[in-house]
């Protein structure tokens, strides 16, 4: 789905939120790199990310064009900072109503409630899309990030437990969270 380009004021500061572009692909896989550095709650290692430059450019030309999927990039100051999903969960008629969401922002830009405005765009756009509710799993010792869905009204549903193991041998459990957009 395209997303218009809008400007908002979080903090006193100016942040773009538009939709993900083909163009993007180079800036993006570089992004995916950096955030899985970052942070344990995200699934995959740096080196994991393996996408080719045109897999990613197609990946988001499939995004753009479709009418019920949306990545939403945050810029500030001209850089991006973040991206947030709105993803089918299926093509089968019994799943229309459900998406998942995801959201991601470079480490240093957390906590100033970028994160909170854009999950807000995104379960608008998701219940405009004719979605019913938003789904998520988020990592359980995540805790800022579990305050946040709770604050925007989701609710746990249950506990994946071990789902991600770490290369020192430890586990994650995730939480699967849902919120109605009715």
């Amino acid at each position: 789905m395209f997303y218009q380009q809008e400007e908002i004021e979080i903090n006193h500061k100016k942040i773009i939120f538009r939709s993900a572009r083909a163009e993007d692909a180079e800036e993006l896989l570089a992004y995916l790199k950096g955030i899985s550095q970052e942070t344990p709650f995200l699934i995959r290692e740096p080196e994991e990310i393996t996408i080719s430059m045109q897999q990613q450019r197609n990946f988001l030309k499939e995004k753009e064009e479709s009418p019920r999927e949306l990545m939403l990039l945050a810029f500030e100051d001209g850089n991006h900072i973040g991206n947030c999903s709105i993803s089918s969960l299926g093509n089968f008629s019994r799943y229309a109503h459900r998406c998942g969401i995801s959201i991601a922002l470079y480490q240093k830009y957390c906590g100033r409630g970028i994160g909170r405005k854009m999950m807000e765009a995104a379960l608008k756009i998701a219940k405009d899309m004719g979605y019913e509710q938003a789904e998520l799993e988020v990592a359980a010792s995540n805790y800022m990030a579990i305050a946040l869905y709770q604050s925007l009204g989701f609710s746990k549903y249950g506990i994946f437990p071990d789902n991600m193991k770490y290369r020192d041998g430890t586990y994650e459990d995730a939480v699967w969270m849902m919120k109605k957009l009715g």
